[in-house]
C-alpha cells in the first residue's frame, strides 16, 4: 500500500500542474478570442471577399511520425490578430490539424540511420503531405468566395518550415507566409553544439550519425533557398535549441524577411509569459519565444506584411 502511494505522489509530481485537460487542441476550424478551441469548422463565411484568413500549421516532437495538434498556449499569438482590419478587410485565423498524417518511411524505425549512406527518402515525407493538407484547405476558401492573396500560411516549428516548403511550391496558391521558429529535424543547435563547433562541423557530426535525415534537410533547405521567391516573412531566436543557430541560410534568400527577435528571453524588455486556459508560465526556452505573450510587439510588423500582400 505505501509503495502504491509513493508510486501516485511521484507521478502527480511528474505531471505539468498546467496541463489542463482543455489545454489540448485537438480540433481543425477557426479560433475566436474569447474561445481559442476551434468554435467553428465550416467554411459558410460571411462577406468572404473581406476576410483576410491565417492558416497556423502546429509543431510536432517526432520527425515522420504521427503527432499532436495545438496547445492553446500556441494559438493565444494568433488570436490577438483576430478581427484586426487590414485595408477594410478582417482576420480569421484557422487552425489546422495534421496530426493524422504519418510519412511513407516511418514505418521504419531506424530509417535515420539506414545505411548505405546517404540513405534516399523514398516516398512521401509527413511534411510533403502536410504541405498538400494546406493546398487542399485553401482551395475550400477559394471556392467559399475568399480571394487567394487574402489567405497566409503560418506555422510554428514544423508547422514553420511547413510554411517555408508551401510557399517555395505553390507560391501563386496563397497572399503569402509567416514562418516561425522552422525546425523539424530535432534539437540540433543544442545536440551538436552549433555554436561551439560552428555550422559546418557540427552538421557533420548530425550527417555521420544521421545520414538519411541530414540529407533529407539538406535538400529541404537547398530547394526552399533555391527556389523561394515569394515575400515571406521568418522568425528566429539565437537560443532556440532546434535550429536556431542554423537559421542564417534564410539571410540568403532575398525573399525573405527574416527578424531575429531578440538575444535573450525578453522582447523589447518586457520579460515573456505563455498562457494556457488557466494558467502561466514564464517562458525560458528560445523555441517557444513566438509563444510567449511578449511577441504580440511583433503584430504590426505582421500586420504589415499582410497588408503589403493584399494591395
Amino acid at each position: 500500500m505505501k509503495k502504491i502511494l509513493l508510486v501516485t505522489i511521484f507521478s502527480i509530481l511528474l505531471t505539468p500542474l498546467y496541463a489542463g485537460p482543455n489545454d489540448k487542441v485537438t480540433k481543425s476550424g477557426f479560433i475566436s478570442k474569447k474561445n481559442i478551441h476551434p468554435v467553428k469548422n465550416d467554411f459558410n463565411i460571411d462577406d468572404p471577399k473581406n476576410k483576410i484568413i491565417v492558416i497556423y500549421n502546429h509543431g510536432q516532437n517526432k520527425n515522420d511520425f504521427v503527432s499532436g495538434c495545438s496547445w492553446v498556449s500556441m494559438l493565444r499569438n494568433h488570436a490577438s490578430l483576430i478581427d484586426q482590419e487590414v485595408n477594410g478587410k478582417k482576420i480569421m485565423v484557422y487552425n489546422l490539424c495534421s496530426d493524422h498524417l504519418r510519412g511513407d518511411m516511418s514505418q521504419e524505425k531506424n530509417w535515420w540511420n539506414l545505411k548505405p549512406k546517404p540513405q534516399v527518402y523514398k516516398g512521401k515525407h509527413m511534411l510533403d503531405k502536410r504541405v498538400e493538407l494546406n493546398l487542399e484547405l485553401i482551395e475550400k476558401f477559394v471556392k467559399a468566395g475568399v480571394p487567394r492573396k487574402q489567405v497566409f500560411i503560418t506555422g510554428h516549428s514544423c508547422g514553420g518550415l511547413t510554411t517555408l516548403l508551401f510557399m517555395t511550391r505553390h507560391p501563386d496558391k496563397v497572399g503569402g507566409g509567416i514562418s516561425y521558429m522552422q525546425a523539424c529535424f530535432g534539437k540540433l543547435s543544442n545536440n551538436y553544439k552549433v555554436k561551439k563547433l560552428g555550422v559546418d562541423k557540427a552538421m557533420e557530426k548530425f550527417r555521420k550519425k544521421n545520414p538519411g535525415p541530414h540529407d533529407l534537410r539538406q535538400k529541404m533547405n537547398d530547394e526552399i533557398k533555391n527556389n523561394l521567391k515569394t515575400p515571406l516573412l521568418a522568425f528566429t531566436h539565437p537560443k532556440d535549441k532546434y535550429e536556431g543557430l542554423l537559421s542564417d541560410w534564410l539571410d540568403e534568400i532575398p525573399s525573405v524577411n527574416r527578424i531575429v527577435i531578440s538575444e535573450n528571453f525578453k522582447i523589447n524588455g518586457q520579460k515573456c509569459i505563455r498562457k494556457g486556459d488557466d494558467w502561466s508560465e514564464p517562458v525560458k526556452k528560445g523555441h517557444s519565444m513566438d509563444i510567449g505573450l511578449c511577441f504580440q510587439y511583433y503584430n504590426p510588423v505582421i500586420l504589415d506584411y499582410i497588408a503589403s500582400r493584399i494591395k
